[in-house]
């Protein structure tokens, strides 16, 4: 696992654009602006292009590539079409599957399932939009991470758009565990699934 997951707060700042198909974002040491990791949608057929401009956008197919910079591969999130509830797979650095996320039916706020490579639960993304503040929560109310668009810190004039946020994660959370690789995984679906 890059050692860059061993971080506990990312800046995560969308793209934006007017005619925008991809989901593209980088993510940023909020202490220093550096960009440290590229997250793309590369491979984006055209009939999918087509439907994201359309209402059937959140039942679109994605697949996610986070990269460092010079081109080192991180994690990848992939899902196919999505007719009721999202079903996504997580692969590491080396294209294994290492868990993946099952959306909650009948959720308000959005609420996802984060499970290991054998479909086990791992915690619970659970969030309100009122004030756009996601929790990631284990069965017995630990709190491994928390993902919002508040930011006081330094660099506070580069996070004031509404599609950034900060991700903080939990010391609690061992570095080198592929549950850190989940969970910035997880906050791409947030934006994609949830937030569309």
């Amino acid at each position: 696992m890059n050692s860059i997951l061993n971080k506990n707060t990312f800046f995560v700042k969308e793209h934006t654009g007017i005619f925008k198909a991809a989901n593209n974002f980088d993510v940023l040491d909020p202490g220093t602006g550096e960009t440290i990791l590229h997250c793309r949608e590369e491979k984006l057929g055209f009939f999918t292009k087509m439907f994201r401009f359309t209402k059937y956008k959140p039942m679109t197919p994605f697949d996610v590539e986070i990269k460092t910079p010079g081109g080192d591969p991180v994690v990848r999130v992939k899902r196919g079409v999505s007719l009721f509830l999202s079903k996504v797979q997580v692969f590491n650095e080396e294209n294994m599957v290492i868990g993946g996320f099952k959306q909650k039916f009948f959720s308000i706020g959005g609420k996802f399932s984060i499970l290991d490579a054998n479909d086990l639960p791992v915690c619970t993304l659970k969030g309100k939009w009122s004030g756009w503040d996601f929790k990631f929560l284990t069965a017995d109310g630990q709190e491994f991470a928390h993902v919002t668009k508040k930011w006081a810190g330094l660099g506070k004039e580069l996070f004031t758009t509404a599609d950034n946020y900060v991700l903080n994660i939990s010391e609690q959370v061992p570095r080198d565990s592929e549950v850190r690789q989940l969970i910035l995984a997880a906050v791409m679906c947030i934006d994609m699934i949830l937030k569309e």
